[in-house]
């Protein structure tokens, strides 16, 4: 199928030639005609599947011909509500690059700035209203925003929306909309949290699976390197003086971790930058700018906020540390070999990893190969791999902290205050 194929209106048509698409993804193949006719929608499908223009060009639609017939003062029609800055403005960029030879309008709102300019935008009136849950709901509280007037509502990204602890925001906006609108729920993994939350938002939804090419990604190259944590940083410099790396994602677990790398980096001359939650939305901004100018090759980031990254032609990804959920590598991965351009994505792997590695495998169904040749060889000796007792408790342990139950409450009160103080910053 193309573009041209799906029935849009010619000022879509046109906007999407100028970004030089010609065939819909999976995704967009399958939700716009869906979504033109009027329907709710639940999808699943990971980060850089083209999810943004599958929801944002059908409102788009929606909303030019409904101005067509009203030209009343600009109330906000439509609501997008993801978890982070970075994916907010991304959002953003992509609905005024769809919507430019339109009469739509749109703004971004998000925390960790003053709402100064904001809040005008706001005054201004506009269509399409792109936001993070914190922000909107001051806003609202301030009587800045209502919803009163929504006809399309997406909820994007809702697995870390629940993972950074927004479930009770997001049930204090559902609360505020309008029981007549259309939603469109989009998450890139389904536990039964997100399912039972989703039923509380959608009526009888048209239902999208797209499973991650990743799996079987021609384009992406995977390595294995098995080292102890102490040399961890020591390997990743190696790999760094040594390999031919136009630009590399570094996934770290923790903002701690990230700010660790960054320095000692540093200190090898080796010029990287993070992103993470803890960083203000100026430096968070200018590290992306340098990111994808090209000034620094090497970023830092912590899952939460690579969300937000969109860059085509990334050829390297590597798993400083092996996530413990293994879905999430494959999300880490589906960064690189993207637009035609091949990837390689690399690991390191210390002791107490080794059943989150076995936990990825399984999940890809494939033996990552390992590379034995390098300087930092896993000693067992210093730090032994951990027994089969203890990759168990790891396991359970993992699955409880991501196990979620209806009422979206954190298994224990620390995890309560954690993501409370994430949501803050966001």
């Amino acid at each position: 199928m193309k573009f041209s194929e799906l029935e849009l209106i010619p000022q879509i048509q046109k906007a999407i030639e100028k970004q030089g698409y010609t065939e819909p993804t999976p995704i967009q193949e399958q939700a716009i005609p869906e979504l033109l006719k009027g329907k709710d929608l639940l999808g699943c499908a990971q980060t850089g599947t083209g999810k943004t223009a599958a929801f944002s060009i059908p409102i788009i639609q929606h909303i030019a011909l409904d101005r067509m017939r009203d030209m009343k003062r600009r109330k906000i029609q439509s609501l997008i509500v993801t978890p982070t800055r970075e994916l907010a403005i991304q959002i953003g960029e992509n609905i005024d690059a769809y919507s430019q030879f339109t009469d739509v309008t749109s703004t971004v709102i998000f925390g960790g700035v003053k709402q100064h300019h904001q809040t005008k935008a706001l005054n201004k009136g506009v269509d399409i209203l792109v936001a993070t849950p914190g922000r909107l709901l001051d806003l609202i509280n301030q009587g800045f925003i209502t919803l009163r007037h929504i006809k399309y509502f997406v909820l994007d990204e809702a697995d870390q929306m629940l993972d950074m602890g927004f479930i009770h925001d997001i049930k204090k906006l559902i609360a505020l909309l309008p029981e007549k609108r259309q939603s469109l729920f989009f998450s890139a993994t389904m536990p039964s949290s997100i399912v039972s939350l989703s039923k509380q938002i959608l009526g009888e939804p048209h239902r999208i699976t797209i499973k991650p090419e990743q799996a079987t990604a021609e384009r992406v190259d995977q390595a294995l390197y098995f080292v102890n944590k102490t040399n961890k940083v020591k390997l990743l410099v190696h790999i760094l003086n040594t390999s031919e790396i136009r630009s590399v994602l570094v996934f770290s677990r923790t903002k701690h971790g990230a700010n660790k790398i960054v320095k000692k980096l540093d200190s090898k001359g080796i010029q990287s930058a993070a992103i993470h939650g803890n960083k203000s939305q100026a430096a968070r901004q200018r590290a992306l700018k340098q990111f994808k100018e090209g000034d620094i090759k090497v970023l830092i980031a912590t899952d939460i906020a690579a969300r937000g990254i969109d860059v085509s032609k990334l050829s390297h990804v590597i798993n400083f540390d092996i996530p413990n959920v293994a879905e999430t590598y494959v999300h880490r991965i589906g960064r690189t070999g993207r637009a035609g351009e091949s990837g390689l994505a690399i690991s390191f792997c210390m002791g107490e990893e080794c059943p989150y590695l076995k936990d990825i495998q399984k999940l890809i169904k494939q033996q990552i190969p390992v590379i034995d040749d390098h300087p930092f060889p896993y000693d067992p000796e210093v730090e032994p791999a951990p027994s089969k007792k203890q990759q168990r408790t790891q396991r359970r342990s993992t699955s409880s902290k991501f196990k979620g139950n209806n009422s979206g409450r954190s298994n224990t009160s620390r995890q309560h205050k954690n993501r409370n103080s994430n949501k803050k910053r966001v």
